[in-house]
C-alpha cells in the first residue's frame, strides 16, 4: 500500500494554513534537555533529565506547599505607591502598572496561611516575574504582617527567597526593609516560633544580607545562584578569578551557610520534619 507515497506533484500550502506548534507544550532546560511541559509539572517542575530547577513562583510553590492547595492570603491588595515620584526609562507606576498586568500579581511577594502536612503554617514566597522579585516597602510590609500573624497565631514561618535585591525605584525606604524585616524575625526568635529560610534562584542583595539568611534552618534548591553582589560584580571589583561553583547551593553548603539543600519533590516533607524536632514535637508521617 502506498500510504506514503505522493500522488499529486507541486503541492503548496498557503501561509495561512500553515500551523504553529502551541507555546508551552516543550520546555528547555538551560543544559539543553527537552521536556514535555505536563511532564515537567508533574515532576515538581524540575526537569527529569538532568535534574534541573525550572523557576517557579508562589502559585506553583503553593501548590506544592500546601495540603490540597488550600490557603488563605494575607493582605492579597496590598500595592506599592511612588513617594519618591521616581522616573527613568519609565514612570514607577507605569512600571508596577506594567508587571500587575503581565503577572497578574499585585507585588513581588504573596503571603498565606493553610496547612501543610495537617499543621498550619505561615508562607512568604517570592515572585521573580514582577519586576526581578525586587524588593520594596510592600514587600518587606508583608513578610512583616505575615510575621506578625505567625507571632499572634504561634505558627511556624517561612519565607521562599527568589530576588535581584532592593527596588532601586524606591531608594532608601527599599533597603530599610532589611532592617524592618530582620527585626521581626528576631521577635519571633524570642517567641520561640521557628523561622524557615528557602533560597531558590535567584537569591541576591538586599534579601540575602536580611531575611534569606536569618532562618533557624536555612535551606536551599539545587544549584541556585546566592550571594549579595552577582559573580560579574565580585569578579571586576576584586579583580580575582572565582572558584568553580562560586555562589551556588552546593558552594555555601560547603562553606557553612546552608544547613542543607533539598530537592523540590521533598521540600514538603524536610520543611514540616524540621519544624517537629524544632519545636519538639513527634514526627509526622
Amino acid at each position: 500500500m502506498s500510504w506514503f507515497k505522493r500522488k499529486g506533484k507541486g503541492i503548496h500550502t498557503s501561509t495561512e494554513e500553515k500551523k504553529d506548534t502551541p507555546k508551552g507544550l516543550w520546555y528547555k532546560s538551560p543544559t539543553g534537555k527537552i521536556v514535555d511541559a505536563e511532564e515537567l509539572e508533574k515532576n515538581f517542575y524540575v526537569s527529569p533529565e538532568d535534574g534541573y530547577h525550572v523557576r517557579i513562583g508562589s502559585k506553583e510553590y503553593f501548590e506544592i506547599l500546601f495540603d490540597d492547595n488550600k490557603f488563605k492570603e494575607l493582605d492579597a491588595n496590598l500595592e506599592s505607591k511612588d513617594p519618591l515620584k521616581f522616573e527613568d526609562t519609565k514612570k514607577y507606576p507605569d512600571r508596577l502598572k506594567a508587571a500587575q498586568e503581565k503577572t497578574k500579581l499585585k507585588d513581588a511577594v504573596r503571603s498565606a496561611v493553610g496547612k501543610s502536612k495537617g499543621k498550619e503554617i505561615v508562607i512568604s514566597c517570592m515572585d521573580f516575574g514582577f519586576i526581578g522579585g525586587s524588593m520594596g516597602s510592600v514587600v518587606g510590609e508583608k513578610i512583616t504582617r505575615a510575621a506578625d500573624y505567625a507571632l499572634k497565631h504561634k505558627l511556624p514561618f517561612m519565607i521562599i527567597s527568589k530576588s535581584g535585591g532592593a527596588r532601586m525605584m524606591e531608594a532608601a525606604l527599599s533597603l530599610m526593609q532589611l532592617a524592618k524585616t530582620s527585626v521581626k524575625l528576631a521577635q519571633l526568635a524570642d517567641a520561640g516560633i521557628p523561622y524557615i529560610s528557602l533560597c531558590t534562584d535567584p537569591t541576591t542583595g538586599g534579601t540575602t544580607a536580611s531575611f534569606a539568611m536569618l532562618g533557624d534552618i536555612n535551606i536551599a534548591e539545587p544549584g541556585a545562584l546566592i550571594g549579595f553582589a552577582g559573580p560579574r560584580i565580585v569578579r571586576d571589583t576584586t579583580g580575582k578569578e572565582l572558584p568553580e561553583g562560586f555562589q551556588t547551593s552546593e558552594f555555601l553548603l560547603e562553606h557553612g551557610f546552608l544547613d542543607f539543600i533539598s530537592h523540590r519533590k521533598e521540600l514538603k516533607d524536610q520543611v514540616n520534619k524540621y519544624i517537629d524536632l524544632i519545636t519538639n514535637q513527634p514526627m509526622r508521617a
